[in-house]
Protein backbone atom coordinates (compact mmCIF):
# COMPACT_ATOMS: atom_id res chain seq x y z
CA UNK A 1 0.00 0.00 0.00
CA UNK A 2 1.48 3.42 -0.90
CA UNK A 3 3.04 5.38 1.96
CA UNK A 4 0.81 8.32 1.07
CA UNK A 5 -2.21 6.46 2.44
CA UNK A 6 -0.63 6.52 5.90
CA UNK A 7 0.68 10.07 5.80
CA UNK A 8 -2.41 11.94 4.63
CA UNK A 9 -4.43 12.37 7.89
CA UNK A 10 -1.51 13.70 9.94
CA UNK A 11 -0.18 15.85 7.11
CA UNK A 12 -3.60 17.48 6.84
CA UNK A 13 -3.58 18.22 10.57
CA UNK A 14 -0.14 19.79 10.42
CA UNK A 15 -1.16 21.78 7.36
CA UNK A 16 -4.10 23.34 9.14
CA UNK A 17 -1.69 25.01 11.53
CA UNK A 18 -0.30 27.18 8.74
CA UNK A 19 -2.27 29.67 6.68
CA UNK A 20 -0.73 29.17 3.20
CA UNK A 21 -1.08 25.38 3.18
CA UNK A 22 -4.43 25.55 4.95
CA UNK A 23 -5.83 27.60 2.09
CA UNK A 24 -4.56 25.05 -0.41
CA UNK A 25 -6.06 22.21 1.61
CA UNK A 26 -9.45 23.92 1.78
CA UNK A 27 -9.69 23.87 -2.02
CA UNK A 28 -9.99 20.08 -1.95
CA UNK A 29 -12.62 19.94 0.78
CA UNK A 30 -16.38 20.59 0.61
CA UNK A 31 -17.01 24.34 1.00
CA UNK A 32 -18.63 25.70 4.15
CA UNK A 33 -21.57 26.94 2.06
CA UNK A 34 -22.95 23.44 1.49
CA UNK A 35 -26.48 22.91 2.81
CA UNK A 36 -26.96 22.04 6.47
CA UNK A 37 -26.31 18.41 7.35
CA UNK A 38 -24.39 17.70 4.14
CA UNK A 39 -21.00 16.05 4.26
CA UNK A 40 -19.38 14.21 1.37
CA UNK A 41 -18.32 11.06 3.25
CA UNK A 42 -17.37 9.90 6.73
CA UNK A 43 -14.08 8.30 7.75
CA UNK A 44 -15.05 5.02 6.08
CA UNK A 45 -15.85 6.90 2.86
CA UNK A 46 -19.54 6.31 3.49
CA UNK A 47 -21.78 9.04 2.03
CA UNK A 48 -23.82 10.99 4.55
CA UNK A 49 -27.23 11.86 3.08
CA UNK A 50 -28.88 15.24 3.37
CA UNK A 51 -31.71 15.56 5.84
CA UNK A 52 -35.05 15.70 3.99
CA UNK A 53 -36.41 19.22 3.62
CA UNK A 54 -39.60 18.28 5.44
CA UNK A 55 -37.70 16.82 8.41
CA UNK A 56 -38.85 18.15 11.79
CA UNK A 57 -36.40 17.62 14.69
CA UNK A 58 -37.73 15.87 17.75
CA UNK A 59 -37.61 17.28 21.27
CA UNK A 60 -34.31 17.35 23.12
CA UNK A 61 -33.91 14.39 25.46
CA UNK A 62 -33.39 15.27 29.12
CA UNK A 63 -29.83 15.43 30.45
CA UNK A 64 -28.45 13.77 27.35
CA UNK A 65 -25.78 14.87 24.86
CA UNK A 66 -24.96 11.34 23.72
CA UNK A 67 -24.01 11.10 20.07
CA UNK A 68 -21.66 12.29 17.35
CA UNK A 69 -21.73 16.00 16.52
CA UNK A 70 -20.16 18.30 13.94
CA UNK A 71 -20.19 22.07 13.44
CA UNK A 72 -23.07 23.45 11.39
CA UNK A 73 -22.41 24.10 8.55
CA UNK A 74 -19.61 21.67 7.78
CA UNK A 75 -16.08 23.06 8.34
CA UNK A 76 -17.42 26.19 10.05
CA UNK A 77 -15.43 25.15 13.13
CA UNK A 78 -12.08 25.87 11.45
CA UNK A 79 -10.90 29.15 12.99
CA UNK A 80 -7.53 30.13 11.46
CA UNK A 81 -7.69 33.72 12.73
CA UNK A 82 -9.27 33.13 16.12
CA UNK A 83 -12.63 31.77 17.29
CA UNK A 84 -15.80 32.83 15.52
CA UNK A 85 -17.05 35.30 18.11
CA UNK A 86 -13.69 36.86 19.00
CA UNK A 87 -11.39 36.75 15.95
CA UNK A 88 -8.20 38.76 15.66
CA UNK A 89 -9.54 41.29 13.16
CA UNK A 90 -8.78 44.69 14.69
CA UNK A 91 -12.39 45.06 15.86
CA UNK A 92 -12.32 42.63 18.77
CA UNK A 93 -9.89 44.05 21.32
CA UNK A 94 -8.90 41.75 24.15
CA UNK A 95 -8.87 43.18 27.71
CA UNK A 96 -5.24 42.34 28.41
CA UNK A 97 -3.55 43.00 31.73
CA UNK A 98 0.07 44.20 31.37
CA UNK A 99 1.28 40.66 32.12
CA UNK A 100 -1.14 39.21 29.59
CA UNK A 101 -0.07 41.68 26.93
CA UNK A 102 3.58 40.74 27.40
CA UNK A 103 2.76 37.04 27.10
CA UNK A 104 0.70 37.72 23.97
CA UNK A 105 3.51 39.66 22.31
CA UNK A 106 5.96 36.84 23.08
CA UNK A 107 3.84 34.37 21.10
CA UNK A 108 4.68 34.22 17.40
CA UNK A 109 1.81 32.49 15.56
CA UNK A 110 1.66 31.11 12.04
CA UNK A 111 -1.88 32.43 11.49
CA UNK A 112 -3.70 35.74 11.66
CA UNK A 113 -2.46 39.30 11.14
CA UNK A 114 0.62 38.69 13.33
CA UNK A 115 1.66 35.57 11.41
CA UNK A 116 5.39 34.99 10.99
CA UNK A 117 7.27 32.49 8.80
CA UNK A 118 7.30 28.91 10.02
CA UNK A 119 10.96 29.06 11.01
CA UNK A 120 10.23 32.04 13.28
CA UNK A 121 7.00 31.03 15.00
CA UNK A 122 6.85 29.37 18.40
CA UNK A 123 3.41 27.74 18.30
CA UNK A 124 3.64 24.67 20.55
CA UNK A 125 1.24 22.79 18.28
CA UNK A 126 3.75 23.12 15.43
CA UNK A 127 6.04 20.68 17.24
CA UNK A 128 3.06 18.43 18.03
CA UNK A 129 2.55 19.37 21.64
CA UNK A 130 -1.11 18.62 22.41
CA UNK A 131 -3.56 21.28 21.28
CA UNK A 132 -4.96 21.28 24.80
CA UNK A 133 -8.14 22.86 26.05
CA UNK A 134 -9.80 25.21 25.12
CA UNK A 135 -7.81 25.33 21.88
CA UNK A 136 -9.20 21.96 20.83
CA UNK A 137 -12.57 23.76 20.51
CA UNK A 138 -11.24 27.14 19.34
CA UNK A 139 -8.75 26.02 16.70
CA UNK A 140 -10.05 23.33 14.35
CA UNK A 141 -13.31 22.11 15.84
CA UNK A 142 -14.49 19.13 13.84
CA UNK A 143 -16.32 15.99 14.93
CA UNK A 144 -16.84 15.31 18.63
CA UNK A 145 -18.59 12.45 20.38
CA UNK A 146 -20.25 12.35 23.79
CA UNK A 147 -20.57 9.29 26.01
CA UNK A 148 -22.34 9.47 29.36
CA UNK A 149 -22.36 7.49 32.59
CA UNK A 150 -24.18 8.27 35.85
CA UNK A 151 -21.07 10.09 37.08
CA UNK A 152 -19.50 11.74 34.05
CA UNK A 153 -19.75 12.98 30.49
CA UNK A 154 -16.85 11.96 28.25
CA UNK A 155 -15.99 14.04 25.16
CA UNK A 156 -13.89 12.61 22.33
CA UNK A 157 -12.43 15.03 19.77
CA UNK A 158 -11.39 14.31 16.20
CA UNK A 159 -8.82 17.09 16.49
CA UNK A 160 -5.72 15.75 18.26
CA UNK A 161 -7.52 12.40 18.88
CA UNK A 162 -8.10 13.64 22.43
CA UNK A 163 -10.67 13.04 25.16
CA UNK A 164 -11.92 14.84 28.28
CA UNK A 165 -13.88 13.52 31.21
CA UNK A 166 -16.38 15.96 32.74
CA UNK A 167 -17.41 14.90 36.24
CA UNK A 168 -21.12 15.29 36.96
CA UNK A 169 -21.18 13.54 40.34
CA UNK A 170 -21.33 16.75 42.37
CA UNK A 171 -17.62 17.20 43.03
CA UNK A 172 -15.98 20.63 42.81
CA UNK A 173 -12.86 21.64 40.95
CA UNK A 174 -9.67 20.91 42.93
CA UNK A 175 -8.77 23.70 45.35
CA UNK A 176 -5.04 23.22 44.82
CA UNK A 177 -3.76 21.85 41.52
CA UNK A 178 -0.18 20.53 41.65
CA UNK A 179 -0.46 18.64 38.38
CA UNK A 180 -1.78 20.86 35.56
CA UNK A 181 -3.18 19.05 32.55
CA UNK A 182 -3.23 19.73 28.82
CA UNK A 183 -7.03 19.35 28.93
CA UNK A 184 -7.58 20.43 32.52
CA UNK A 185 -9.93 19.25 35.25
CA UNK A 186 -13.63 19.57 34.40
CA UNK A 187 -16.85 19.45 36.40
CA UNK A 188 -20.34 19.88 35.01
CA UNK A 189 -23.84 20.52 36.23
CA UNK A 190 -27.19 20.30 34.46
CA UNK A 191 -28.81 23.67 35.10
CA UNK A 192 -32.03 22.53 33.44
CA UNK A 193 -33.22 19.52 31.44
CA UNK A 194 -31.21 20.42 28.34
CA UNK A 195 -28.30 22.63 29.49
CA UNK A 196 -24.97 21.35 30.79
CA UNK A 197 -22.63 24.00 32.23
CA UNK A 198 -19.00 22.93 32.53
CA UNK A 199 -16.13 24.59 34.41
CA UNK A 200 -12.53 23.66 33.61
CA UNK A 201 -9.35 24.69 35.45
CA UNK A 202 -5.84 23.40 36.06
CA UNK A 203 -4.79 23.99 32.45
CA UNK A 204 -1.16 23.76 31.38
CA UNK A 205 -0.01 27.33 30.55
CA UNK A 206 2.22 26.05 27.77
CA UNK A 207 -0.87 25.75 25.56
CA UNK A 208 -2.38 28.61 23.57
CA UNK A 209 -6.04 29.52 23.62
CA UNK A 210 -6.30 29.67 19.83
CA UNK A 211 -4.41 29.75 16.52
CA UNK A 212 -3.42 33.41 16.74
CA UNK A 213 -1.41 33.08 19.95
CA UNK A 214 -3.78 34.29 22.66
CA UNK A 215 -2.05 33.14 25.86
CA UNK A 216 -3.37 32.02 29.22
CA UNK A 217 -1.94 31.78 32.69
CA UNK A 218 -2.20 29.10 35.36
CA UNK A 219 -5.30 30.92 36.64
CA UNK A 220 -7.35 30.23 33.52
CA UNK A 221 -10.87 28.93 33.99
CA UNK A 222 -13.09 28.12 31.05
CA UNK A 223 -16.86 27.97 31.19
CA UNK A 224 -18.67 25.95 28.54
CA UNK A 225 -22.40 25.75 28.03
CA UNK A 226 -23.83 22.90 25.99
CA UNK A 227 -27.49 23.65 25.33
CA UNK A 228 -29.37 20.94 23.48
CA UNK A 229 -32.01 22.77 21.47
CA UNK A 230 -33.68 19.66 20.02
CA UNK A 231 -32.83 16.14 18.89
CA UNK A 232 -30.63 17.45 16.07
CA UNK A 233 -29.02 20.66 17.38
CA UNK A 234 -26.77 21.59 20.31
CA UNK A 235 -25.36 25.09 20.92
CA UNK A 236 -21.88 25.50 22.40
CA UNK A 237 -20.74 28.64 24.22
CA UNK A 238 -17.20 29.15 25.55
CA UNK A 239 -16.14 31.92 27.97
CA UNK A 240 -12.51 32.68 28.90
CA UNK A 241 -11.87 33.75 32.52
CA UNK A 242 -8.24 34.51 33.41
CA UNK A 243 -7.79 37.44 35.83
CA UNK A 244 -3.99 37.27 35.58
CA UNK A 245 -3.94 37.86 31.80
CA UNK A 246 -7.35 39.45 31.08
CA UNK A 247 -9.06 42.16 33.09
CA UNK A 248 -12.50 40.68 32.40
CA UNK A 249 -14.00 37.51 30.89
CA UNK A 250 -14.48 37.32 27.14
CA UNK A 251 -16.69 35.09 25.00
CA UNK A 252 -14.92 33.06 22.32
CA UNK A 253 -18.00 31.19 21.09
CA UNK A 254 -21.63 32.17 21.65
CA UNK A 255 -24.27 29.57 20.79
CA UNK A 256 -22.10 27.92 18.16
CA UNK A 257 -24.27 25.26 16.43
CA UNK A 258 -23.40 21.57 16.43
CA UNK A 259 -25.45 19.09 14.41
CA UNK A 260 -26.07 15.44 15.22
CA UNK A 261 -24.60 12.84 12.89
CA UNK A 262 -25.93 9.32 12.16
CA UNK A 263 -24.96 6.69 14.73
CA UNK A 264 -22.95 4.86 12.04
CA UNK A 265 -20.83 7.95 11.29
CA UNK A 266 -17.10 7.18 11.54
CA UNK A 267 -14.89 9.98 12.90
CA UNK A 268 -11.70 10.49 10.95
CA UNK A 269 -8.30 10.14 12.56
CA UNK A 270 -6.55 13.49 12.95
CA UNK A 271 -3.24 13.15 14.74
CA UNK A 272 -0.17 15.38 14.70
CA UNK A 273 2.86 13.26 13.83
CA UNK A 274 6.04 14.75 15.33
CA UNK A 275 8.25 13.32 12.60
CA UNK A 276 6.03 14.68 9.82
CA UNK A 277 5.69 18.03 11.58
CA UNK A 278 9.49 18.35 11.75
CA UNK A 279 9.80 17.48 8.07
CA UNK A 280 7.06 19.94 7.12
CA UNK A 281 8.60 22.72 9.23
CA UNK A 282 12.01 22.14 7.67
CA UNK A 283 10.70 22.21 4.09
CA UNK A 284 8.52 25.27 4.78
CA UNK A 285 11.39 27.12 6.44
CA UNK A 286 13.60 26.62 3.42
CA UNK A 287 11.11 28.32 1.07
Amino acid sequence: MPLKRFLTPSVVLVALAFAPLAHAQNKTNPPATKPAYELEVDGYQKPVPNTPKDHVPGPAPKHDLTGIWEPLPYRSGVFPTGPRDFPEDGKHVLPFTPEGKAAYEANKPGNGPRAVPINENNDPFNICDPAGFPRVELNTLKAIQFFQTPKQVVVIYQNDQAWRNIWTDGRELPKEIDEPRWYGYSVGKWTDDTTLVVETAGLDPRTWIDNVGRPHSDELKVEETFHRVNSDLTELSVTIIDPKYYSKPWVALNKFPLQIRPDWFDIREQICSASEAAQFNQVSGEK
